[in-house]
């Protein structure tokens, strides 16, 4: 087998598997003769690594990814391919751009690890292929996006939280939980959280602004160009995949990543709201949206930590505190 992982350091977060860890796994999927031949290691994820495996007898390759090991998880981040597995029906209106499942293990019998196996997807990711374009050919694009998030944010959940649970009966409980566990993991790398906690007091303060969303909707998590495939030599960028939706969750569509993206340049991506519609701009909804920032805020200072960018955590403290004394 030509295994090919991507070199890291001892101490970084994603570790890769080995090639006896890989060849164990597709034993168990494909007993007998069927074995993985060619095994490349994508580096394009930041959180589980993803890997593009030819197999004796599949015509295309497969995508094995395997989430880190349960001790190296976030208490925020905790299961996040389970919940992306669980998540797999409510997207049922994306399902052409999506990967089907072949194999999914959460027993750690196989390997110490969650992992699963999805069908391969043609396309080239965005962040590769975008700039190429001319930019008249970007307002296109973003229409493509806003449409896709429409079909996503129109699908109605059972509770509010994240997709496979825990579930709550209310969106001011799902978001102070949310909050919680973002601030737990904070104290617990040894950074400071106390402005987090401030948002927390506010918003439980202020709990009926929060509750007039009733209805849980899906929302994406984090999809944006990153998580974007793009047809190759079209004549504009037209998307062929999305990928990585383990960060579902229902609630209001307005807390989504992607809308949080849509509104932060004043460019092409305003053509993301003729497909999306538009979204409600009230004092309260303003309100809500800085709420929804601050939790954004306190999910980036945590990823920069997990990623080992030490000196960019510290450049979400000023933006919260903005955030803050917009909110009081």
């Amino acid at each position: 087998m030509d295994f090919r992982p991507v070199e890291r350091p001892a101490d970084a977060f994603q570790q890769s598997l080995t090639a006896d860890e890989v060849r164990a796994v597709f034993a168990h999927v494909f007993p007998g003769d069927a074995e993985p031949t060619a095994v490349v290691e994508l580096g394009t994820g930041l959180y589980n690594n993803v890997y593009r495996v030819k197999v004796t007898g599949q015509g295309e390759p497969l995508i094995l990814r395997a989430a880190p090991p349960a001790e190296r998880q976030f208490r925020s981040e905790r299961h996040l391919m389970r919940n992306e597995f669980a998540s797999q029906p409510w997207l049922a209106p994306i399902a052409q751009f999506m990967p089907q499942v072949v194999a999914a293990d959460w027993t750690g019998s196989v390997i110490e690890r969650d992992w699963m196996i999805q069908t391969y997807l043609d396309g080239v990711p965005a962040p590769d292929i975008l700039s190429t374009y001319p930019r008249e050919t970007f307002p296109g694009y973003f229409r493509q996006m806003g449409a896709i998030t429409r079909s996503v944010h129109d699908v109605r959940g059972d509770h509010f939280g994240p997709v496979a649970g825990p579930a709550y009966g209310s969106w001011s409980d799902a978001l102070l939980a949310s909050f919680d566990s973002i601030a737990f993991d904070l104290d617990t790398a040894g950074l400071d959280s106390a402005d987090l906690q401030k948002v927390m007091a506010i918003v439980s303060d202020a709990r009926p602004v929060l509750d007039v969303i009733t209805d849980p909707m899906l929302l994406t998590g984090d999809l944006w160009t990153i998580n974007c495939l793009l047809a190759s030599g079209a004549p504009e960028p037209t998307i062929t995949g999305v990928l990585d939706f383990d960060r579902t969750w229902f609630g209001d569509p307005a807390a989504d990543w992607t809308i949080r993206m849509a509104k932060a340049k004043q460019d092409e991506r305003q053509a993301f709201w003729e497909t999306y519609g538009q979204v409600s701009e009230t004092p309260e909804a303003r309100w809500r949206g800085l709420v929804y920032e601050a939790r954004h805020l306190g999910g980036i200072r945590l990823e920069r930590l997990r990623l080992g960018k030490d000196d960019l955590v510290a450049d979400s403290y000023p933006a919260m505190e903005a955030i803050l004394n917009q909110l009081t």
